[in-house]
């Protein structure tokens, strides 16, 4: 809100005025105190369908337990419902936070918490038989202290009236699914298009994770069925692919510090001094009791069982050792063609912006790289995820020195 605004809001006593589907939301000074209220727009109530997709709506609200919903009381005249009185609270449209605090979204946790409480609220609202649709900055609201995720306005009561741009204009049909506004079916999927589109939204005016950006992707696909089926498979694929993203870089950046640390260790460690060494006495040669025809079955001793385990043993380590060797081999190759489309004299030339948007999207593919070729070498994760950070360490200095990097000391051999 600007500073005009902030004063035309305090001329009429209305605060944080905000546009919803179905009217006005702003907080209004009530009996001494600030109250919120939301004024139905005159030329909706006029519509018998809408006054009572209303009624019903406010019926249900009263039966919402989740402490995500915000609750409110219909004040009518005659019979219509001109007004919502919200329950009490300290709480403001994520649109005016946005506003006023934009680094809000760079805070820790903030964009983990408020999408997992955004889809877990969605999903709450599906098993009531009911959709949110209209997923935005003006329709979703945050608590003061914790930046709570809170909702009030359920669209689909709405659903039934002849045009859905009587109830979605003015900037909010941004954030509805395609085939709401061309009137066709509405399922779970038309609220995971609403909520990729308000994630879109608010990372405006910052860059989006990297775990955030295929799966948000998918979520506004234009055809339903490219999107996730339910907002369980949304939260589920985003915190998979955050705790993977995660392990990867805590990998690549532990190996970093263990070769700083080996070559620390190195360069501090004293020049050694030669040693002379006594050469020993020749030994006496022994009788070879096996020479002589002794046998271990002699002593009762039976060696079957021992070679049996030995020989298995062997064959398990011969198989890890091509499967290594395979996924040495197919992954030296691969990262070699990933790390090339950042390590190269146009790429290093770049703005610093650029360069990491596209060494954040070469992570990913090496990472994806990693799990395909180890699955089908039949290699164990773990063991895969250590060769290859080796490799991408190699493969990195070598194209950084190709590329005439800094001088760095190292142990001459």
């Amino acid at each position: 809100m600007n500073y005009e605004e902030l004063i035309a809001s305090r001329r009429d006593g209305k605060l944080n005025k905000t546009r919803l589907p179905i009217g006005d939301y702003y907080r209004q000074q009530i009996d001494g105190k600030y109250r919120s209220v939301v004024d139905i727009a005159a030329e909706l109530n006029s519509n018998i369908k809408f006054s009572e997709a209303l009624k019903a709506e406010c019926e249900q609200n009263a039966s919402l337990t989740n402490q995500h919903i915000l609750h409110f009381r219909p004040q009518t005249e005659g019979h219509d419902i001109v007004r919502l009185e919200m329950e009490q609270g300290q709480y403001q449209p994520l649109q005016q936070v946005l506003n006023d605090t934009p680094a809000i979204v760079a805070e820790p946790n903030f964009i983990e918490e408020f999408t997992r409480q955004l889809l877990e609220t969605a999903s709450y609202l599906h098993e009531q038989g009911v959709f949110g649709v209209c997923y935005s900055p003006q329709t979703i609201f945050l608590r003061k202290g914790d930046n709570a995720v809170l909702l009030t306005h359920v669209g689909s009561h709405y659903l039934s009236m002849s045009d859905p741009q009587q109830i979605y204009h003015d900037g909010l049909e941004e954030f509805v699914a395609p085939e709401v506004m061309n009137k066709g079916a509405i399922d779970n999927r038309c609220d995971i298009y609403s909520i990729g589109r308000l994630l879109q939204k608010v990372f405006d005016q910052s860059d989006m994770p990297l775990e955030l950006r295929k799966v948000v992707k998918r979520a506004v696909s234009e055809s339903p069925e490219d999107r996730f089926n339910t907002p369980a498979d949304m939260l589920a694929t985003i915190t998979r692919k955050r705790n993977t993203y995660r392990s990867f870089i805590t990998g690549i950046i532990a190996v970093a510090i263990a070769g700083l640390v080996i070559a620390l260790y190195f360069d501090m460690m004293p020049e050694s001094t030669p040693v002379e060494f006594v050469k020993p006495v020749e030994r006496q040669a022994t009788d070879d009791l096996l020479d002589d025809g002794f046998s271990p079955e002699e002593l009762g001793v039976v060696t079957d069982g021992d070679s049996l385990v030995a020989a298995e043993r062997a064959t398990q380590e011969e198989y890890q050792a091509k499967a290594e060797a395979i996924f040495r081999k197919r992954y030296t190759e691969a990262a070699d063609k990933i790390l090339s489309k950042i390590y190269n004299k146009d790429r290093m030339n770049a703005s610093e912006q650029n360069f990491m948007s596209q060494s954040e999207s070469t992570v990913d593919e090496l990472m994806k790289a990693q799990q395909e070729i180890a699955s089908e070498s039949a290699l164990d994760p773990a063991k895969s995820q250590l060769i290859a950070t080796e490799i991408i360490e190699r493969l990195t200095e070598q194209k950084k020195n190709a590329l005439g990097g800094s001088n760095r000391r190292g142990i001459q051999k």
